[in-house]
């Protein structure tokens, strides 16, 4: 049986991503940090489906400690999806270091430790990386300055990891365009919203299940690496 490891993947994309892996046949290691519930709720759902088929690692991923525990305690892996994020405004003038502290550490950061302390098991495996980054990697979204960065580095871990970790370990990213709103809802107004599906070619917000048959069809692709994919309705043919 495979095995994969999701970070983030309580709730939102990384839930989906976990149930697809699972359902394809997939151990999963559900990751989590402030989601502890939800996770376990995921991770008894799945275990009634199939017996010992998923579990909850509960870690900081903004402690180099708490990362460095979690790669040596995960003895066999197939495949590290690197979906945990953090999303929010932070206005360039009135950035703090807590704020690039906080962004960087979670969104590029951990995915590159998570990456290197996990690359020898993954090369026993003949696994690979899945990183989800962002179609703002590549175009800035107004008012999110450190998030954009954090994603545009994540598009360049994805590419030097591919490098520098072949010919055992592939590594692939996804860049999602509108899936989900944010979860703080007050952040976009229903005209926002709007305008934003209108700049989509397709006209449609997409799914997280779009992002995770993705996930499932990188992990399964034996000759593609060093690729970011953008699952975004075609919204980057507008930029």
């Amino acid at each position: 049986m495979k095995t994969a490891l999701i970070s983030g993947g309580a709730k939102r994309i990384g839930a989906q991503i976990v149930r697809t892996l699972h359902e394809d046949g997939y151990k999963v290691i559900i990751h989590c940090h402030q989601s502890e519930e939800i996770a376990q709720a995921l991770c008894h759902e799945l275990n009634s489906k199939r017996n010992d088929s998923a579990q909850v690692v509960i870690t900081d991923l903004g402690d180099n400690k708490a990362i460095r525990k979690l790669t040596q305690t995960i003895k066999s892996l197939d495949l590290l999806v690197n979906n945990a994020s953090v999303f929010y405004p932070t206005l360039t003038e009135n950035s703090t270091i807590e704020d690039w502290d906080n962004i960087i550490n979670i969104n590029l950061r951990a995915p590159f430790f998570l990456a290197t302390g996990l690359s020898k098991i993954l090369a026993t495996s003949q696994g690979s990386i899945v990183n989800i980054i962002d179609i703002h990697s590549d175009r800035p979204l107004k008012k999110f300055s450190i998030y954009n960065i954090s994603k545009a580095g994540m598009k360049m871990l994805t590419k030097t990891l591919a490098k520098e970790l072949a010919p055992n370990i592939r590594v692939n990213g996804i860049s999602p365009g509108s899936i989900l709103w944010p979860q703080d809802d007050s952040q976009l107004s229903e005209k926002e919203k709007m305008i934003i599906i209108d700049r989509i070619t397709l006209k449609k917000q997409g799914s997280p299940n779009d992002i995770a048959e993705a996930v499932l069809f990188l992990a399964d692709a034996k000759y593609i690496t060093g690729q970011v994919i953008n699952i975004d309705g075609g919204r980057s043919l507008n930029q």
